[in-house]
């Protein structure tokens, strides 16, 4: 059974997290509604203030699409993040102990790094970090005050929207972003230990990875997050192109970038453990040579030498044996040297490429591209 540190490990925690306990929008790991009391109550919040000094002007327009992408979507998705990540975690971890990959060499080693990852998350460092971060990107920042941005020219006329928008929604925005980036840090920090344990790897596992195949499941659950940066990204673009600061082919580096961003952020983690899985692959395969080759001799000794055995061949389980140790011989072949997949991959790349879509719309209207395609299905 894991000890109850590990069985417990959470990177949840901080101030914000006991402030949603107190005012009930956090049970357990589930902080979804503490999310869309940040994100969409600040948004009617601005709505508001905009209508308090007679109107909202172009708080609608698509030059401050961002704006609402930031408050309606990105932080609610924070959260959506980390109430289906935080439990995959904690699987993860006890799943090291459960399956006796973490044996009794690496449990104490692990039971202490879980330990001081869970509390230095709920020490409340990384939620201060975040607001001196968020703190000094609005004072310091190119954008502080929003003076020069297409956002604050559109909110020019709503004097209290923009003040309200500027020194607390970004701001907010701000520290949930960086309190997400020193989050994954901590889970990196776990990872980079791990490779420094002495693991039980088993070369043979069914998941190709030597037992660290669930460490793919976790990763998946970082989907919402890599969607929510790339919708920040598209909107901030979409809102550029509107006003004529920047055109289509902009985005093509940006997607590019997007994508490079998500591969470090959730894709690259696992691979600390090529070095680990490649020893391991190595060692299977000397070993399974070894025995395979006792094997198939035996087998041949007993099934074709001169003296015929007393059993009939039809039926002998001897076969069935020399199939399955070829089998765990082709697993040991096929085994990965991280634990991420095609299906990984093409999920984390779809909920990266798939906000940028709708800009194309700018150069491609979809009356034009309905026509289009139209045509050349009828052969027109």
């Amino acid at each position: 059974m894991p000890q109850p540190s590990l069985a417990d490990f959470s990177l949840l925690g901080g101030p914000l997290h006991r402030l949603g306990e107190r005012l009930g929008l956090v049970r357990g790991d589930k902080t979804i509604a503490l999310g869309l009391a940040l994100g969409w109550g600040c948004w009617l919040l601005l709505i508001a203030l905009a209508f308090a000094k007679g109107g909202v002007g172009d708080l609608f327009a698509l030059s401050v699409i961002a704006v609402h992408a930031r408050l309606l979507l990105a932080i609610p998705l924070f959260f959506v993040a980390e109430t289906a990540l935080d439990i995959k975690l904690r699987e993860f971890v006890a799943l090291l102990v459960r399956c006796e990959i973490a044996g009794a060499k690496a449990l104490p080693e692990l039971e202490a790094e879980a330990a001081r990852l869970s509390g230095w998350e709920t020490s409340g460092l990384p939620d201060a970090a975040s607001f001196a971060g968020a703190a000094a990107l609005t004072f310091f920042g190119a954008q502080a005050g929003l003076p020069d941005t297409d956002a604050g020219r559109a909110l020019a006329e709503m004097p209290y929207a923009a003040l309200f928008y500027g020194f607390f929604c970004l701001p907010l925005f701000r520290f949930l972003m960086l309190r997400w980036l020193l989050r994954i840090f901590l889970w990196w920090t776990l990872l980079w230990r791990l490779t420094k344990m002495d693991l039980d790897l088993s070369p043979a596992h069914p998941d190709h990875a030597g037992g660290l195949g669930y460490l793919e499941t976790v990763h998946s659950r970082f989907t919402p997050l890599a969607f929510a940066i790339s919708i920040v990204v598209a909107s901030s673009f979409a809102q550029e192109i509107a006003v004529g600061a920047a055109t289509l082919r902009d985005v093509y580096p940006a997607l590019a970038a997007t994508l490079l961003i998500d591969v470090a952020l959730f894709l690259a983690p696992p691979c600390v453990f090529a070095f680990k899985l490649r020893a391991c692959q190595e060692k299977g395969l000397r070993d399974y040579a070894t025995l395979a080759a006792r094997y198939v001799h035996a087998f041949e000794r007993k099934w074709m030498g001169d003296a015929a055995p007393d059993e009939p061949l039809l039926g002998t389980p001897d076969l069935q044996s020399l199939a399955d140790l070829g089998n765990s011989v082709e697993a040991v072949r096929k085994m990965r040297l991280a634990p991420i997949s095609v299906r990984l991959l093409a999920t984390i790349g779809v909920a990266a490429a798939l906000p940028m879509a709708p800009l194309f719309l700018f150069e491609y209207p979809l009356a034009d591209l309905a026509k289009l395609l139209f045509s050349k299905l009828a052969g027109l």
